[in-house]
């Protein structure tokens, strides 16, 4: 007779986001002490380390935070993107948890990279060791993908659910000047329904504009357009681009009949730099 429930079973699966099978096998082997099945597991866990190393982790969340800068002229805000193989583990409290500690960590940290905030100590350990730890007990890969850090007179963060039982998957942050700070969370909110790559048309690469004048121009001439028109279609494909992927001459997602730069200037403000995370992309 098993000297378990099907409530031990329940409440370590919670913990560890293990298999069924593989709670069930270290609780009989630890018999029936949760605490004792909680080692099997990451024990385990640990040895499977190297193999989950090919295995994709695209799941996940987005976590940040703001705060002041530290001679309390400004605002500063620091996004990290932590990725799960599967929805499962990306809401266990235990892979949540560990997203609470990583984001303490950047933010004392003053790391600028994923790489520097894995190095970082905790507790006489790199971040790195914490964060393979928690993947031995919850059985799959998990990755600090990436960190970012943005600054200005006014920092804001949106953190978006894409699914309403599952933590954020986008998150935003927008450093503006004070004057834009009005209207800083509709822009926030906008750049995360429409996924602006760049902030103005200067901040597009050369290169990457020629590319589309090219693809413009070809295409232009495979349609059987004349000659003399070329020079304008071009020009109208290309603004195009700007329009879909630059920020300031995005339509604003509250009013389509305005840009993002126009709503800007009503404000007499500016945005000075942002971000955008979504999990897995």
């Amino acid at each position: 007779m098993a000297n378990y429930s099907l409530a031990d079973i329940k409440a370590l699966r919670e913990k560890t986001g293990a298999g069924m099978m593989d709670v069930k096998k270290a609780l009989e082997e630890a018999a029936g002490d949760p605490d004792k099945a909680l080692e099997i597991i990451r024990v385990k866990g640990l040895k499977g380390v190297g193999k989950r190393e090919g295995r994709s982790a695209s799941d996940g969340l987005v976590t940040a935070h703001v705060g002041p800068t530290p001679d309390g002229e400004g605002a500063s805000g620091v996004i990290v993107e932590i990725n799960s193989e599967t929805d499962f583990v990306a809401k266990n409290v235990t892979f949540l948890t560990l997203a609470d500690k990583v984001i303490d960590v950047a933010v004392s940290s003053g790391a600028r990279d994923a790489d520097a905030l894995l190095a970082v100590d905790v507790d006489g350990s790199p971040l790195q060791t914490v964060v393979d730890e928690t993947a031995a007990t919850l059985g799959e890969k998990i990755v600090v993908r990436r960190l970012a850090r943005v600054a200005g007179e006014h920092v804001e963060l949106y953190l978006h659910k894409v699914n309403k039982d599952l933590p954020p998957q986008v998150g935003v942050l927008v450093a503006t000047d004070a004057a834009a700070a009005s209207v800083a969370r509709d822009i926030a909110t906008h750049i995360a329904a429409f996924s602006p790559t760049y902030l103005t048309r200067e901040d597009v690469p050369a290169e990457t504009v020629a590319s589309e004048r090219h693809i413009a121009e070809e295409t232009a001439r495979n349609e059987g357009k004349p000659e003399a028109a070329l020079p304008k279609i071009i020009e109208g494909r290309v603004n195009g681009y700007f329009k879909e992927n630059v920020l300031l001459e995005q339509p604003f997602a509250k009013d389509s009949k305005k840009t993002v730069g126009q709503v800007l200037t009503e404000a007499g403000g500016s945005v000075t730099e942002f971000v955008r995370f979504r999990v897995g992309a």
